[in-house]
């Protein structure tokens, strides 16, 4: 057979080859990719949050209401007639009180705006100014002295001082007791400005009753304290707020006694009154009687300021409405025991000879004063 011929019959034969066998194997997919089964699972929960237990409610013993004083007096006298007060409190409401008398009049005010739901407070008309102003503070009522519902700032000096008015005392050291004071200062600070008097250098005693001692033994040349009216032997102010509102005091003569008595001032047996043949002195002197019991004798005052309104009883911002009247329901029924006068209505604490509802609208007056000497509660 021819070579040639045999060469080409097996290419022949192997391209038929591979040609069946493509042709003939059977065709094969490419695996699908399969998913497995979605199994439905529950989204996995939280363990609950622990839940605060829910506060004491105000006036509880867990969580008493906090009456604050201003320190104007006496700290030992705040604190046990402030005592006696919590106690007839207590006793009508059923509720739990918490004593305080804070370092100073800012420091009162600062508590009552940062324990907005728990404060009640005793703070003069300044004071409120401020905190109404600042937080919301709200009054709810107001001092009565003797049927006087304001009070006054006296100017004081040593008898024998040789100072006579205002003017004289441009560059006299002053004595006052805390600047947050309305009566000791504020109301002091404004008139010496109306009036341009610069007053020397400035002591802060700490209180009224420290400022009378201060002049008393010739450590500032004068004070600044509170005023109020003196009471005749037979128990009535020696004028009327009646006669004061129509203009009819207008010497410094009318706000003293009669300078005959002067020479016999001296304390009552008790020591719980200072009294000059039957008058009974009731402004800041009064409060040191004990220890210098011829202080009438050596401390006279220069001047009166103008009328200021009386302290008040003013509730945080947010106190319970259902308590506070509580509260002030139990204030007027004590303001007519005899306990009363062993608290806020002794002379040697608050002197309140009662209270009376006052308004937001009353201390128009000293936010007045407040803006236009730019005061704040920092100073």
């Amino acid at each position: 057979m021819n070579k040639r011929f045999v060469f080409v019959l097996l290419t022949l034969v192997v391209a038929a080859s591979l040609v069946l066998s493509a042709c003939g194997a059977p065709a094969t997919e490419a695996p699908v990719a399969t998913e497995a089964p979605v199994v439905a699972t529950e989204a996995p929960t939280e363990a609950p949050a622990p839940t605060e237990p829910p506060m004491p409610a105000v006036g509880s013993p867990e969580h008493p209401i906090k009456v604050l004083f201003v320190p104007s007096v006496d700290a030992n006298i705040i604190t046990t007639g402030g005592e006696v007060m919590a106690a007839a409190l207590s006793e009508a409401t059923g509720l739990t009180f918490e004593v305080t008398v804070p370092t100073s009049y800012a420091a009162t005010i600062e508590e009552m705006c940062a324990s907005p739901a728990d404060t009640m407070a005793f703070i003069p008309g300044l004071g409120y100014a401020i905190a109404s102003q600042l937080c919301g503070v709200d009054v709810a009522f107001k001092a009565v002295r003797y049927g006087y519902p304001v009070y006054w700032a006296e100017y004081i000096v040593a008898r024998d001082s040789k100072y006579q008015t205002l003017a004289d005392l441009e560059g006299a050291t002053w004595g006052f007791g805390d600047q947050g004071s309305t009566s000791g200062y504020m109301v002091p600070a404004v008139e010496f400005a109306a009036a341009g008097i610069t007053p020397g250098e400035q002591v802060q005693t700490g209180g009224h009753n420290q400022t009378v001692t201060a002049v008393y033994n010739g450590e500032v040349e004068f004070g600044t304290v509170f005023y109020s009216v003196p009471l005749t032997p037979e128990g009535a102010p020696v004028f009327t707020y009646d006669d004061y509102l129509a203009g009819k005091i207008t010497t410094l003569e009318q706000y003293e006694i009669p300078e005959e008595a002067i020479a016999n001032c001296a304390p009552d047996a008790e020591g719980k009154k200072l009294l000059c043949d039957g008058y009974r002195i009731l402004d800041a002197r009064a409060n040191i009687r004990t220890e210098a019991p011829d202080v009438m004798q050596k401390v006279r005052i220069l001047a009166v300021s103008a009328a200021i309104p009386n302290d008040t009883m003013s509730f945080g911002p947010e106190f319970p409405a259902e308590v506070r009247t509580q509260i002030e329901e139990a204030l007027v029924a004590f303001a007519e025991t005899e306990a009363w006068d062993a608290s806020i209505g002794s002379a040697d604490f608050y002197g309140w000879s009662g209270i009376a509802p006052a308004t937001d609208a009353e201390y128009d007056m000293v936010r007045a004063m407040v803006e236009a000497t730019g005061y704040t509660i920092e100073e």
